[in-house]
């Protein structure tokens, strides 16, 4: 499958409003379901120009944004650079080689980022590994939306995903407690040129 080129959409990828809107409801809806605590490191999976990563920042010790975007990770620490940020780190992930997370974190959020990943079963065991005991998972990501949401569908793997069967793949993964809300709602033109709601899910677990 032919993936999509996130470094040459990096310088404007924060100009698109409902983009940015989006990223701000997923991070509300985290603040919402987990208590941030200024003795926790968090790892921002596929964390892109830091959308997300940005507005959690300011809450916890440590956030690590890593995404496989050389283009996005720049556009993030020109952000840490211009803010003096000083607890805000950068991880390149090689798309070219299996994603291994060396280091441990009290919690892992990824937000539209596994509609592109085709191993979930990997993924989700590597997110286990990485998490510290009693560690939580927050995965945001498109409801079932039958192939609609993206116009351009260059490196979607998934057409959103139906909710019970990441609960399952969670679960299978080591997963406990499991609950989800929805965190967003994006009204957009499907592709067939109509307007339709698009609806954004916030799954949480620990492990």
């Amino acid at each position: 499958m032919e993936k999509r080129d996130f470094d040459k959409d990096a310088k404007s990828y924060d100009l698109k409003p409902g983009r940015v809107k989006l990223a701000q409801d997923v991070a509300k809806a985290v603040m919402s379901e987990i208590k941030l605590r200024d003795d926790m490191d968090v790892l921002d999976f596929g964390c892109g120009t830091g959308l997300v990563t940005l507005q959690l920042q300011p809450f916890v010790r440590t956030i690590t944004g890593a995404d496989s975007s050389h283009g996005m990770l720049d556009i993030l620490r020109a952000k840490i650079a211009e803010r003096k940020l000083t607890n805000v780190k950068t991880e390149f992930i090689d798309p070219e080689k299996s994603v291994v997370l060396k280091n441990k974190y009290h919690l892992v959020v990824c937000s539209m980022t596994l509609h592109h990943v085709e191993d979930l079963v990997y993924i989700f065991h590597e997110f286990y590994n990485c998490l510290l005991p009693g560690g939580q998972i927050c995965i945001a990501d498109l409801d079932f939306d039958e192939g609609e949401f993206h116009r351009d569908k260059t490196g979607v793997v998934h057409s959103g995903f139906d909710r019970a069967e990441m609960r399952r793949l969670l679960i299978a993964g080591g997963f406990q407690d499991m609950r989800d809300v929805t965190a967003a709602s994006v009204v957009r033109e499907s592709s067939d040129g109509r307007s339709r709601e698009f609806t954004v899910f916030l799954m949480i677990g620990r492990k």
